[in-house]
């Protein structure tokens, strides 16, 4: 049954990512007294995109064609290792944290080298945006989710979610805290979510993910979206379960805890974009110069859960 868990959250992860954008931007509209598209429009540009023409800008590498393939490929490899519906997968032995680290990375620098690439102002200034962001996030990522391995004795984050299941009482100490708060803010910055990006709009003194993908049309544009929604709920799932793993299966699950699991985690992550799509009404952007201050914010509480880690543990 572990093959089926392991499907289970790759076909979650994919057919249920547009629907998590869609239920984010129906909260907002709520929120802010309009009727919205309803949860299922990003499903609808979805298809609109895939019937459209195929675009190549002129003068741009086979690294604009494979970025998107790249970006989605990455994606849907992480939701097939991290325990996202069962604690054990099929490629369990491989759901490192530096690997998944790694993997995001890899999607970050194709979508900036995509940008690169197309020789414009836009996608220049995009990359560089991005990759200044990339510098701060992925370091606070691996720290943060170290400092929860070092009770567990495993970087594997199966091994980690296990742990947090045998001792419930690690997820509200103080190291998980102050990991919780600084994977929160590295999740909104890795996604282009605001404070950090806004992806509702396409100013071009703001826009940091958009810049890169403004050459992009038709069924790589679909691609792009498509991944971008991947990443935002994989990363979602990952948080909830790091802190709230109750309802995963275990590493030898059966169908009734495959069901049982997927209904749960369907829960966790709706709860969490609900959450985040409410906290974005009350939020404004900030500027590109003051995001280095919160980024940094954000290491530090890494750091500081690595060093309270570390003095309990020992």
């Amino acid at each position: 049954m572990s093959y089926l868990a392991g499907a289970t959250q790759i076909a979650g992860v994919a057919f249920g990512a547009p629907l998590v954008i869609g239920l984010m931007r129906q909260v907002r509209a709520r929120s802010e007294g309009r009727s919205g598209a309803g949860i299922l429009q990003p499903w609808r540009d979805l298809r609109k995109q895939l019937r459209k023409q195929q675009i190549t800008p002129d003068g741009t590498t086979v690294v604009f064609t494979a970025a998107p393939v790249i970006v989605a490929g990455t994606t849907l490899l992480i939701a097939a290792v991290v325990p996202i519906v069962a604690t054990g997968s099929p490629l369990e032995s491989v759901a490192d944290l530096f690997a998944v680290v790694g993997l995001l990375f890899l999607g970050t620098v194709a979508l900036t080298l995509a940008g690169i690439d197309t020789g414009t102002s836009f996608g220049g200034m995009g990359a560089s945006r991005e990759i200044t962001i990339a510098a701060l996030v992925e370091p606070t990522i691996l720290l943060a989710v170290f400092a929860l391995s070092l009770p567990a004795g495993s970087a594997n984050l199966g091994a980690i979610v296990a742990h947090t299941l045998a001792d419930p009482g690690r997820a509200v100490s103080l190291t998980g805290a102050l990991a919780f708060v600084a994977l929160v803010v590295v999740i909104i910055a890795e996604t282009g979510r605001l404070p950090v990006d806004n992806p509702a709009t396409h100013l071009e003194l703001t826009m940091v993910h958009e810049a890169m993908v403004l050459e992009y049309a038709g069924p790589r544009l679909a691609v792009v979206e498509w991944a971008s929604a991947m990443r935002l709920t994989v990363l979602l799932a990952l948080l909830a379960n790091l802190f709230l793993p109750w309802g995963i299966a275990g590493a030898h699950p059966s169908l009734v805890d495959v069901v049982v699991a997927t209904a749960a985690i369907a829960v966790k992550v709706v709860a969490l974009a609900g959450v985040l799509a409410c906290a974005e009404v009350f939020i404004a952007k900030l500027r590109l110069f003051r995001l280095p201050e919160l980024l940094a914010g954000s290491f530090l509480l890494a750091l500081l859960a690595v060093v309270s880690a570390n003095f309990f543990t020992g």
